[in-house]
């Protein structure tokens, strides 16, 4: 049995909406588009992610 770590790759702000994803090809956070707009939300909101303590990041691989 090994543990693997794995990383979130989507969030959004509870507070304004701002959505963005993991792009792999540059290793950040990138705004999401919807229908052609970025989903920016506020830019002077002090995001707050929605992370609720329900993403485990320690994955059992049963090998």
């Amino acid at each position: 049995m090994s543990l693997h770590v794995r990383t979130p790759t989507a969030r959004v702000c509870e507070r304004c909406g701002r959505a963005e994803h993991w792009d792999t090809n540059v290793d950040a956070w990138q705004l999401v588009r919807e229908d052609g707009e970025k989903q920016v939300g506020s830019p002077h909101c002090l995001h707050e992610w929605d992370i609720n303590g329900t993403f485990n990041p320690v994955v059992e691989n049963r090998s």
